[in-house]
């Protein structure tokens, strides 16, 4: 007989979901198998959906050896930090990730990851621990590309991560802001709503009059200077690649940028600045409404200044004293 005893990272989870995450290499026969006939939730006979709460027991009628067989064994991959804090307490982190990481691994990247680092992080501070946690890994709620740099929001445990979750897929409850510097002059704020559909092939969006997923973005002039625009960006929606290729749209598209930009601006500014990726950066976030464990980050505002790389391209462009609008 196997007894498990739900932690704060296992409950308010059915039954069944909490078994497929548990024995992630059982087939789903086995597991309700399990549930009909091998398991008690605190000495009863549980069902698919029955809820677990912190403190709850399961008894499973199964050998040791089984378990086991069912089991992934979760590895810690150490991974030396590169990312900065702007923001962390009991529940969540905020990382300021550099240029060039991954927020995610993928085939060429299984280990250097800007998530992994985090998950280390948190293991050197023993907040988690792999071998302990079966059903849970910390991870991000939203994420950046390689090349933006910036402000990704990690959940430390299920209750914060799940908030976190929901908060960033809903309108009005996180505020998330980016600064850039387009090619031409952006005098006036742009409030923009188009329709997009991706290309899997290409990894590249395109605009489309009907059909495909709306994105709404909001740019604010902040200074312009020689054919530039410093440019704050409210992302309203989160799209594959929308500031880049709704600013690029728009007529404004971002300097670097090598799929969506200019190529005539991205020539001079490589020979100008020596930039060859696009010039964008998650700078702030804003928690409107937080809600559910996080209700207490109402009001909190999460802010991570340029890279000293991209702060001096914008100090070139513009100075100290060229003048705003």
């Amino acid at each position: 007989m196997i007894k498990i005893l739900i932690g704060k990272n296992e409950e308010n989870q059915r039954l069944d979901r909490f078994l497929r995450k548990y024995y992630r290499n059982a087939p789903l026969s086995a597991i309700y198998k399990m549930i009909r006939k091998d398991i008690k939730v605190n000495g009863k006979r549980g069902k698919e959906d029955t809820i677990l709460y912190c403190g709850d027991e399961l008894s499973i009628y199964i050998s040791e050896e089984e378990s086991q067989e069912f089991q992934v064994e979760k590895k810690l991959h150490k991974a030396k930090r590169q990312f900065g804090i702007a923001y962390e307490d009991e529940n969540i982190l905020a990382a300021d990730k550099p240029f060039g990481l991954l927020t995610h691994g993928d085939f060429f990247e299984k280990k250097q990851h800007l998530t992994n680092q985090v998950i280390s992080y948190l293991a050197e501070k023993k907040e988690y621990a792999a071998e302990r946690e079966k059903t849970f890994t910390p991870a991000p709620a939203n994420r950046l590309d390689r090349n933006t740099t910036g402000l990704v929001l990690f959940g430390k445990n299920a209750a914060a991560l799940k908030e976190l979750n929901a908060m960033i897929r809903q309108k009005d409850f996180v505020s998330k802001y980016y600064l850039t510097i387009t090619a031409g002059t952006m005098k006036e704020p742009l409030h923009l709503f188009d329709r997009m559909t991706k290309d899997e092939q290409t990894n590249k969006i395109s605009l489309v009059e009907t059909g495909g997923r709306l994105m709404e973005t909001i740019a604010v002039p902040l200074e312009t200077y020689g054919g530039y625009t410093l440019v704050e960006v409210h992302l309203i929606t989160g799209r594959t690649h929308q500031i880049r290729a709704h600013l690029a749209a728009a007529g404004y598209p971002i300097i670097g940028d090598t799929k969506y930009g200019d190529s005539r601006v991205n020539r001079k500014v490589a020979q100008q600045f020596g930039l060859t990726t696009q010039f964008l950066h998650a700078h702030r976030l804003c928690f409107n409404n937080a809600a559910g464990c996080l209700k207490y980050l109402t009001g909190t505002e999460i802010i991570a200044p340029l890279p000293q790389r991209t702060e001096s391209i914008k100090q070139k462009i513009f100075g100290q004293n060229n003048g705003g609008i």
